[in-house]
């Protein structure tokens, strides 16, 4: 439904983005060229390479999250919230949970801790199989990690950039996301939110990438829904 008041006046516009000034995009803790850093090397396995970035990016996002932790609370970010979007938890039984945020993301590192230490989902052991489900288990991962990533931009970049580690969060969100995209792992539509930010980021890296990455679309969807909160 329409929230236009009925005096006319047009809805408050969209809180600015902090994260996207230029003084703040331009901090990193490296030049490095990301987009060959996630290549698949030769002679190495798909599935170890999956592996082995799934549960690097997994410590090192628990560990950025772990630095504004103490500022994300139950009251603070009553809910898991990217911009104008509402993340649900569903469990095992695939039943939909309202958190917190820091429920939301407790349930999240819970959840890939268990995964990244079961031998037979993430094997460890010379001449064991990974399981027929491993790249659609990797996509759930990643994808949860980003909704981790995406409500430290949106929620506590301010608690970041006073932290002076912003540019730890842009650098491990450039590796991330070219990462993702090289191996398609997450539906560019779940992205789509953070587009802005990956355009600024990413760009130099994998320019050819974004029209083809529902970039176009974003901005439509964003559009439409600057007033409204969608739910996932």
């Amino acid at each position: 439904k329409s929230k236009g008041k009925p005096n006319g006046k047009k809805p408050a516009p969209e809180e600015k983005k902090l994260y996207l000034e230029p003084e703040y995009t331009k901090s990193r803790i490296t030049d490095f060229e990301f987009k060959e850093l996630v290549m698949l090397p030769r002679e190495i396995d798909l599935n170890e390479w999956l592996a082995s970035n799934t549960t690097t990016f997994f410590h090192h996002i628990n560990l950025q999250y772990s630095t504004i932790s103490e500022f994300c609370t139950g009251e603070s970010c009553q809910t898991m919230a990217v911009c104008n979007t509402q993340y649900y938890w569903y469990d095992e039984r695939g039943k939909k949970i309202k958190c917190t945020a820091p429920q939301y993301v407790d349930f999240v590192m819970s959840s890939v801790q268990k995964l990244v230490t079961d031998e037979d989902v993430f094997p460890t052991k010379y001449g064991k199989e990974f399981p027929n489900s491993f790249e659609s288990l990797v996509k759930k991962i990643c994808k949860y990690l980003f909704h981790v990533l995406a409500h430290i931009y949106s929620s506590h970049f301010k608690e970041t950039l006073a932290l002076e580690l912003h540019g730890h969060l842009n650098t491990l969100y450039t590796h991330f996301i070219l990462f993702i995209r090289e191996f398609n792992l997450v539906d560019p539509k779940e992205t789509t939110i953070m587009d802005d930010l990956t355009e600024v980021l990413c760009s130099s890296s994998s320019s050819s990438g974004s029209s083809s990455n529902g970039s176009g679309n974003g901005s439509s969807n964003s559009a439409g829904a600057q007033n409204h909160v969608k739910e996932r």
